[in-house]
Formats: structure tokens, sequence, C-alpha cells
């Protein structure tokens, strides 16, 4: 029963610390020209999607939805604008698991387009909404591609971490 408190908290915890993830950079990486959004959660979410969900449970969905509104109300002066990102890119990845095999190259892929439907919804959205107004070529090479990168790394770091323990919570939950 406790294990159902378990996702909430690691995404919790993800919440606080996404935050400082740019003081965890080497100083010449943190204060260059290159934006870094590190998307912990969202990381997080297409892998309890892709692990965790079955076919018929939507929990990512709503905690993306959940935690999405939580990082607007922190870290961003628009609200709802991660929110309806989360929640559109983790009900597309849900939609594509349903297609796909559950394993490292489809957990990869499904990673690296859930972070940049994220960045491109949120570029859209903030540009629409004047929140910013660097051109298109420069958010590709100063902000998409590192972050990216920097995301993709930290999914490498957790998938040996998470996915066997969100599989046995799954069977646990389905179980109980």
């Amino acid at each position: 029963m406790i294990q159902r408190f378990y996702l909430p908290l690691i995404l919790l915890f993800l919440l606080v610390f996404q935050g400082m993830a740019m003081s965890l950079l080497p100083g010449n990486l943190a204060y260059s020209d290159y934006l870094i959004t590190p998307h912990w959660v969202l990381v997080i979410l297409i892998l309890i999607t892709i692990f965790f969900d079955h076919d018929d449970t939507y929990y990512s969905l709503l905690y993306a939805l959940t935690f999405g509104i939580l990082i607007d109300m922190v870290y961003t002066s628009i609200l709802g604008v991660y929110m309806f990102s989360y929640g559109i890119v983790i009900y597309l990845v849900h939609g594509l698991k349903k297609m796909l095999h559950g394993n490292f190259i489809v957990a990869v892929l499904l990673a690296a387009l859930g972070i940049v439907l994220t960045e491109l919804l949120l570029f859209t959205i903030y540009s629409f909404v004047q929140v910013t107004d660097i051109p298109w070529e420069s958010f590709l090479s100063i902000r998409l591609v590192p972050t990216i990168i920097a995301n993709m790394i930290f999914f490498l770091l957790v998938y040996p971490l998470l996915k066997g323990r969100l599989e046995k919570w799954a069977a646990n939950i389905l179980s109980s």
C-alpha cells in the first residue's frame, strides 16, 4: 500500500531539485549562451508511462497534470503552460506505448520525442503570448539541442534505477 506514494514523492523530490539543476553544471556550461531546461519530472513521467501504466491506466497523465501545474506555480509566470504541455506529451507517449514494446530503445526514442515535443509546445506558447521573441534558428541551437542532450543524459542515469522498480510496483498494484 505504501508503494502508491513512491511515485508522487519521487516526482516532488525532482520538482524541487530540477530548479537547482543549473547549479550542478560546470560554471563554463551553466553561464554560457546555452539555455538548458531540466525536464527531470517529464523524463520520470515518460518512464512511468512506459513501465508503470497499463493500456487502461493513466496514472502518468494524472501526475503530468498535477506536477505540470506545480511547475507552473513554482517556476513560471504563466499558469497552465507546463500542465498543458506535459499533459499533451504524456497522453501522446501513452498512445504510442500501446503500439510499441516497452524496451530500452523505445524508451530512449519516446523520451527524446517527449522532450522535443514539450520544448516545441513551450516555445510556441511563449512565442504566441510574447514571453519570448528569439528566432527559430536560435531556439534550435541554443535551447532545444542542449536541452535534449542534458535531459537524455539524465534519462540514461535514471533508466537503470527505475525501470525494474516501476514494473514491480505496477505488478504489485495490479495484484492488490
